[in-house]
């Protein structure tokens, strides 16, 4: 039966929109009143426009983009706070929500008064909301101020309520914005731990962030959205690479071309290569295809390792099939769980490559040199597009093609060794004779 059931999405939109009217002045809303509303005195803003969106059960959507790009306003339509302009919004569960500073608060209740109607609000009883009212307080660690007015405390010790609240009452949806970035460092990490948990049993989660990393992490999918529009729906590595590159391109645009870019220079000693190491997957629209990729040393010999220190260069050579204005080269470096450690290209580089016609072959010469990370197996992926780095089209993309393995080079915790320097002091101070005595 929970296999049938999950064939069906329990959060389905179509055509989602809404609009908010704004008025240049206060009284403009009072003239377009008593007017009738024959004369418009207000702008229509449109938060939201045309989203369709399937999430099925189980499933930990992250949704990213822009401040002002509508993020929260889709949240708070699921959640059922805002009605939509119009479109369709289907929720099937319980849904628990975790969105603006206060909201769902009454900041005249004490905490504990908050709980149980935040418990009433969702459908739960008074001995139900006794049973959970020791772990939420456990969760909390507010102490005594749980029997305070909400309005006393500090924005830490009410997200720490909030979020208690939220995750305990079992919810089927659980909705989270990224106001959770005012609790301490510790608090976000038992957040963190308690996201995963509530993943692992198959709650469905979503999640609005600027923590890119969580968002590779944790979500199995991820949704960019860009002045009230969906731009991407995907896994979460493309669809964040997507966001670095709508952000490079309008800071770009912003700064102008060019005192970012510099012109494409031929160099003859960059090669043309044509061996593909490897090949796992491949996509694109096929207006260009990578022919080869390779990495040499420091003499330009081939190599498939390195030590951390060493200066590599990495050759991408790419063939057109039809003449591209603006061509883009570049490459992925993931590790061997596939978590994406860097990126780059170049347009991201500062490099505008010239018009490439249809029947040339373009090769481009990265050069970085390894930093001291974790010892082990790293992927590199080339890429080539045309467009620009914020409206572009993948026209040749090889997953894995270069495999470069990373010698040990000392002892490494975690991902990679943080260059620090200590210094120590110590200090010999004499014992008194009573101290001695009480000591002995």
């Amino acid at each position: 039966m929970s296999s049938s059931a999950r064939q069906y999405p329990v959060i389905l939109l179509r055509h989602l929109s809404i609009k908010y009217p704004i008025y240049d002045r206060p009284s403009h809303k009072l003239l377009e009143l008593l007017t009738f509303r024959r004369k418009q005195w207000h702008r229509e803003f449109w938060a939201l426009q045309d989203i369709d969106l399937e999430v099925d059960a189980g499933t930990t959507l992250g949704i990213i983009g822009q401040n002002g790009s509508g993020k929260s306003t889709l949240l708070q339509i699921i959640a059922g706070i805002h009605r939509q302009t119009r479109g369709d919004c289907y929720v099937h569960g319980t849904v628990s929500a975790l969105l603006e500073l206060g909201a769902g608060f009454n900041p005249e209740f004490t905490g504990r008064e908050n709980v149980f109607m935040n418990g009433a609000i969702l459908g739960f009883g008074q001995e139900q909301m006794e049973r959970l009212l020791p772990d939420i307080l456990d969760f909390a660690e507010i102490g005594d101020f749980i029997d305070q007015p909400v309005k006393t405390y500090s924005s830490g010790m009410f997200m720490r309520l909030a979020f208690a609240v939220a995750i305990h009452v079992d919810p089927d949806i659980l909705l989270i914005d990224e106001s959770l970035a005012v609790g301490d460092l510790i608090f976000q990490h038992r957040c963190t731990n308690r996201i995963r948990r509530l993943r692992d049993e198959g709650k469905t989660i979503l999640f609005v962030t600027h923590d890119l990393q969580a968002v590779t992490r944790f979500c199995d999918r991820a949704v960019l959205l860009d002045q009230g529009r969906k731009l991407v729906d995907g896994s979460p590595d493309k669809v964040v690479q997507k966001y670095h590159s709508l952000i490079f391109e309008r800071e770009r645009r912003r700064a102008g071309e060019g005192q970012i870019l510099q012109a494409a220079r031929e160099d003859e000693q960059v090669p043309i290569v044509t061996t593909i190491p490897h090949i796992d997957h491949l996509y694109g629209e096929g207006g260009a295809e990578i022919i080869g990729v390779i990495l040499l040393g420091e003499e330009n010999q081939v190599v498939n390792g390195a030590n951390p220190g060493e200066e590599l260069q990495l050759i991408v050579s790419a063939r057109f099939h039809r003449t591209v204005k603006h061509p883009i080269i570049g490459f992925t470096i993931r590790d061997r769980l596939g978590m994406e450690l860097a990126a780059s290209n170049t347009s991201y580089a500062g490099l505008d490559l010239p018009l490439a016609r249809a029947g040339c072959t373009v090769s481009v010469a990265f050069k970085f040199k390894i930093p001291e990370i974790r010892p082990g197996s790293y992927s590199i992926s080339p890429a080539v597009a045309s467009g620009n780095i914020w409206e572009h089209q993948i026209e040749d993309w090889i997953d894995n093609a270069y495999i470069l393995t990373i010698n040990e080079a000392g002892l490494i915790y975690g991902l990679m060794k943080w260059p620090v320097k200590a210094r120590f002091r110590t200090t010999i101070e004499e014992v008194s004779s009573d101290m001695r005595t009480r000591t002995s």
